[in-house]
């Protein structure tokens, strides 16, 4: 297990470092001047050279990535402001260096994503084992119903109607807002209720399905027929064999899902208004904010390779057939 983390850890390093680079190609392929924009409709040639030595952009791309990636481990000044390493450089837009923006942004899209995800791993996986164990009943037929269903909902459609519903006509729940966990945990939770139950009724419907099929196939195997030869009960050959096979199918997906909605966060936190790490990509990429629309590109890149590791190294201890090393 510790080859395959390191092994892992080493091979996510240089996952990062090809995106850090592709997103600088992409930021100069682009049609667009940053120090041009800073400069103002007012600029003179030499107030606009001035600006783009201040903000690096004096040097070919390549260079300006170098100067980069070297500032992360050794610092920098911008503007007079010093940054310690680890400095992910400095916004000129907001005036501000990169890496406070992204620590006071980053909780937001954190709560958001993990909140939803224990939501919707919980009744998707819990439903989906219902149908299962009760295949063919009413209860098996309601679920598949409802996961039909829930599943053509999008974010965009289902997120105005729940704050029309829940908010703004009945005032049952609080309108979407993002208070610190550490300054208010009931507030945390109630002001993050909405967005959690319009991504858990979306992403349950997928878990309930792929559970459920999962299952059955589980339940149809060698081996659990052979348990229930034996004299197991139903609850135990369930619970102990089929669940437990089940698992991996979903741990894999919830891997690759974990990366899809945290891409998603641009959408829902525009839907919500919630000022996080997608809110933030946004921006800086319409203002042309370098330093800021790779910070936010690394931060989420990390994220996704972290849990990735993460999911690898849980699947193997749920299906000791599996062998990492």
């Amino acid at each position: 297990m510790l080859r395959f983390l390191v092994r892992r850890t080493l091979g996510a390093l240089v996952i990062l470092l090809i995106v850090s680079m592709v997103t600088y190609a992409l930021f100069f392929a682009i049609p667009a001047d940053p120090a041009r924009l800073y400069c103002g409709k007012t600029c003179t040639p030499e107030n606009l050279a001035l600006i783009r030595h201040d903000m690096g952009f004096d040097h070919a791309w390549p260079v300006q990535y170098w100067n980069w990636l070297t500032t992360i481990f050794t610092g920098g000044t911008f503007n007079g402001v010093h940054c310690g390493a680890p400095c992910f450089g400095y916004s000129f837009d907001k005036k501000e260096l990169v890496g406070g923006i992204l620590a006071d942004r980053f909780p937001t899209t954190l709560s958001l994503t993990v909140g939803s995800a224990v939501v919707f791993l919980i009744v998707g996986i819990g439903t989906g084992m219902l149908a299962a164990h009760k295949q063919g009943k009413p209860a098996d037929k309601i679920a598949s119903s409802f996961s039909l269903l829930a599943s053509s909902m999008q974010i965009y459609v289902a997120g105005p109607l729940a704050l029309w519903a829940l908010c703004y006509s009945t005032d049952l729940l609080e309108l979407p807002t993002y208070v610190p966990i550490t300054k208010d945990p009931v507030g945390w939770a109630s002001g993050l209720l909405v967005p959690w139950i319009v991504l858990s009724l979306i992403w349950t419907a997928n878990y309930t399905r792929m559970t459920r099929s999962s299952m059955v196939e589980q339940l149809s195997e060698d081996y659990v027929r052979t348990a229930r030869a034996k004299g197991m009960s139903g609850t135990s050959v369930f619970m102990r064999y089929a669940w437990r096979g089940a698992m991996g199918t979903i741990v894999t997906v919830f891997g690759i899902d974990l990366g899809v909605l945290l891409g998603g966060a641009i959408i829902t936190e525009t839907t919500f208004s919630l000022h996080g790490l997608g809110e933030l990509a946004i921006h800086s990429f319409n203002d042309s904010d370098l330093s800021l629309l790779v910070g936010v590109t690394m931060v989420a890149a990390t994220l996704i390779v972290f849990f990735n590791i993460i999911v690898d190294a849980a699947y193997a201890l749920i299906d000791p057939r599996i062998r990492l090393a």
